[in-house]
């Protein structure tokens, strides 16, 4: 099955251990709430700003440049030029973790204080940066994995990492009430560098077991094959992917700026409205913390595909294939609308439920009704980002992405301080709305741009 259809079965094993991996972060992120509190989860959720700032810079358009490249290994079965993709994107991606790890763990205080607006986040943020190179060699080599259509690594290293995280913290709240201590939020951010840390080794070593024991045992690779130098073929290769992902992580870099920006004004704006600085991180802990992962939870069933869609779709356009790119995107949007709507019943008649049951709070039931209705919209503009990125429009997303974070970011500081949170709510639903139709519009003409060819 694997051999015949390599894309199906990658996709069922990204989403049965994306859904294993959702459900231990789910019961996890409830164990937090009821560990740490409304406010300790703000405090936590704050994090998540530098987090994607952190990823973008030194991981995320190297990956995505990666999985493209090392695309075409499953029918030239070039081992050797799959190992130099890999070896250039990490001489790319690890200098620029350590300077990251080190402007963020040496401006900690700055960064809390003046970015993150809140000061107790310092300590957290130290702690985090060590995390950033095990994070960016792990999603190096599951770019690689992806691009041949192997899909069992990530999947396996997605649920260690989980586990790994998960227990760690569990280990250190019970040593610590073990001993009449009362946990801190820093314990989950602890965890969290762990999970990475074992993250990255594990995928380190099926990088070794499948290039130097299995490749290498018959016909090694001459070290003159993997030298780098400006004219050698690990230069080149270099040079392509800066090509291709130094405009990729510009953009994420510009969005995850207006992302930060967002997410730090929220509980500003709360306070504007009227509540205290506690009830405003309470309020944004709930949301993002709590309402927003339990919405996000059915992406586990789509994001494998989208993944996935990448490679195809990049194959596809190489070989100039239009029927084939077209049959893809009508499979990955009939798909995804079907599957978000039957979430959007599901959270209408069980969210207020589910808040109660799994959190214990009654706001986290009202936001998830709410934001129900994103659904079908999200799930479909993801895999339509994923084409679009197959297809080398990577600038088209960038400015639908731009748009989007635009209207949320007037909703926010326009309607939290008149109505409160449902404002943001409000401009989330609109801009997600957008986001689906201008991509759904730009797909068609970029299609049946390719089936005239």
């Amino acid at each position: 099955m694997r051999k015949s259809n390599p894309f199906l079965t990658g996709t069922l094993i990204l989403t049965l251990a994306g859904f294993c991996s959702r459900l231990i972060g789910f019961f996890y992120r409830a164990f937090l709430s009821q560990t740490f509190g409304e406010e300790g989860m703000g405090i936590y959720q704050l994090l998540a700003p530098v987090m994607a700032l952190s990823f973008s810079l030194t991981a995320a358009g190297i990956q995505t440049a990666v999985s493209k490249f090392t695309a075409s290994e499953t029918t030239t079965h070039d081992y050797r030029a799959s190992l130099r993709v890999l070896g250039a994107g990490f001489l790319i991606s690890m200098p620029l973790s350590v300077v990251c790890t080190w402007f963020i763990y040496d401006y900690a205080d700055f960064i809390a204080a003046v970015f993150l607006l809140e000061a107790r986040t310092a300590p957290l943020l130290r702690i985090f940066a060590l995390s950033i190179p095990f994070c960016s060699m792990h999603s190096l080599i599951n770019g690689y994995f992806y691009g041949i259509k192997r899909a069992g690594i990530p999947a396996l290293t997605q649920i260690l990492e989980q586990l790994t995280r998960v227990g760690s913290v569990f280990l250190i709240c019970g040593y610590l009430q073990s001993h009449d201590r009362v946990p801190q939020i820093a314990s989950a951010v602890i965890g969290l560098t762990i999970g990475e840390c074992f993250s990255m080794l594990a995928s380190l070593t099926a990088v070794y077991l499948r290039f130097f024991r299995l490749q290498a045992a018959a016909r090694p690779v001459p070290l003159s094959g993997i030298v780098i130098g400006i004219h050698t073929p690990v230069g080149r290769i270099t040079r392509r992917i800066l090509t291709l992902s130094a405009p990729l992580t510009a953009s994420r870099i510009a969005v995850n700026i207006l992302q930060s920006i967002e997410a730090v004004s929220i509980p500003s704006c709360l306070v504007l409205h009227g509540f205290s600085q506690a009830q405003a991180l309470s309020v944004y802990g709930v949301l993002t913390g709590m309402a927003l992962p339990l919405v996000m939870f059915p992406t586990a069933l789509i994001n494998s595909a989208c993944v996935l869609l990448l490679p195809v779709i990049s194959e596809a356009d190489e070989s100039g294939n239009g029927r084939a790119i077209d049959n893809a995107v009508r499979k990955a949007v009939s798909c995804c609308t079907f599957f978000g709507l039957l979430c959007t019943g599901g959270f209408l008649l069980f969210g207020r439920q589910a808040g109660m049951l799994l959190f214990k709070s009654e706001m986290a039931g009202s936001f998830i009704l709410t934001m129900s209705f994103i659904c079908p919209l999200l799930y479909l503009s993801g895999a339509l980002s994923s084409i679009l990125h197959g297809l080398g429009k990577t600038g088209i997303t960038f400015l639908f992405s731009m748009a989007a974070l635009a209207i949320r970011l007037l909703f926010v500081f326009w309607l939290i301080p008149a109505i409160g949170i449902q404002g943001y709510l409000y401009g989330l639903l609109l801009s997600q709305f957008l986001t689906a139709a201008m991509s759904m519009l730009a797909v068609r003409y970029h299609v049946r741009k390719r089936l005239r060819l």
